[in-house]
């Protein structure tokens, strides 16, 4: 051994133990995702945290390389790509259904950590809920069936609408189950009901235009990542056109909406991180069953109803799980 050989070998053997176990054991989580990083920074809190809970830090004992879409689902095919080139220890894809599509497309091999709102077997990330039996498996929240209870509740805030518009994006991928739901949930309470369609800035604000002209109708947003990430812009269009809106996560109510419904995204997040986390410990995808995630809340913003010069009844405001005054 040359001595220069030797001075190198004892610079690391110096090192302390868990700072160069780290250097040789680091695992790194692939992070992708149809939206942009400033509008999800809250929720990827919650993930971190999820990791946290059993035992992984950032930086510290796991990296996270994230890759964003910002909107263009056509770039995740490449994104995940990256990922799997990059040989990652895991790709999570929390709440963006469209990426876990993308890395499923993309490997066979590295474990899939998902969050969706769609049915995982019918859109073919996993082959059952109590065995995915593949490299995928995660938390799924059931946002296309709870639809029903949506308009109940909106019906219950403004029980003088007679007509309805809801708004869906088109890539959505259970897109059609969705209008299919929002048709039979408003039929239930004898409601009219006309679903737009909207991928773009422009097609959100017509939807809020063409219930604008017909006053004291509700906008019903479906669920997306791409309406979630806009949610600031949304809640404004709400306010310049004197909507009623309702929404499928409360970060919306945060935001300035009226009223929201939905899974907490925070919480399933979280639940990523730790699924994510007990793959990094040696678990198997495949053996690790899909998380029903069933709880729904329901946040008011006292606020904004005011604004909108509308009288949140009582016994709405005793279920809401949060009132944002």
């Amino acid at each position: 051994m040359s001595r220069r050989e030797f001075i190198a070998l004892l610079g690391t053997a110096t090192l302390p133990f868990p700072v160069r176990a780290q250097q040789t054991t680091m695992q790194v989580i692939g992070f992708l995702h149809s939206a942009s990083a400033e509008p999800t920074a809250n929720l990827v809190k919650g993930f971190r945290k999820g990791l946290f809970d059993i035992g992984f830090v950032e930086g510290q004992n796991v990296g996270i390389e994230f890759r964003w879409a910002d909107g263009q689902n056509d770039r995740l095919p490449a994104l995940a790509t990256e990922l799997v080139r990059r040989n990652v220890s895991v790709i999570a894809t929390p709440g963006s259904t469209p990426a876990a599509l993308a890395a499923k497309a993309a490997t066979s091999i590295i474990p899939i950590v998902f969050a969706t709102g769609a049915d995982p077997v019918a859109i073919g990330l996993v082959n059952s809920i109590n065995n995915p039996g593949g490299n995928a498996t995660g938390i799924y929240f059931e946002t296309v069936e709870m639809q029903g209870k949506a308009f109940e509740l909106l019906h219950q805030l403004l029980p003088n609408a007679a007509q309805l518009t809801a708004l869906v994006n088109p890539s959505y991928v259970s897109r059609e189950a969705l209008a299919k739901n929002m048709q039979a949930g408003a039929a239930s309470l004898g409601l009219q009901i006309e679903v737009l369609i909207a991928s773009s800035d422009g097609e959100i604000e017509n939807a809020f235009r063409v219930a604008a002209q017909r006053p004291g109708t509700p906008l019903l947003v479906g669920p997306d990542p791409f309406f979630t990430s806009r949610r600031f812009k949304i809640a404004s269009l709400q306010a310049h056109y004197a909507v009623p809106t309702m929404y499928d996560v409360r970060e919306f109510a945060e935001a300035g909406g009226l009223i929201s419904y939905g899974p907490n995204l925070a919480n399933i997040y979280r639940e990523a991180g730790t699924y994510s986390g007990r793959i990094l410990k040696g678990e198997k995808a495949a053996e690790m069953p899909v998380v029903l995630s069933t709880k729904f809340e329901m946040v008011i913003n006292a606020k904004t109803a005011k604004s909108l010069g509308i009288a949140v009844p009582d016994r709405l405001l005793a279920l809401a799980d949060e009132v944002i005054e």
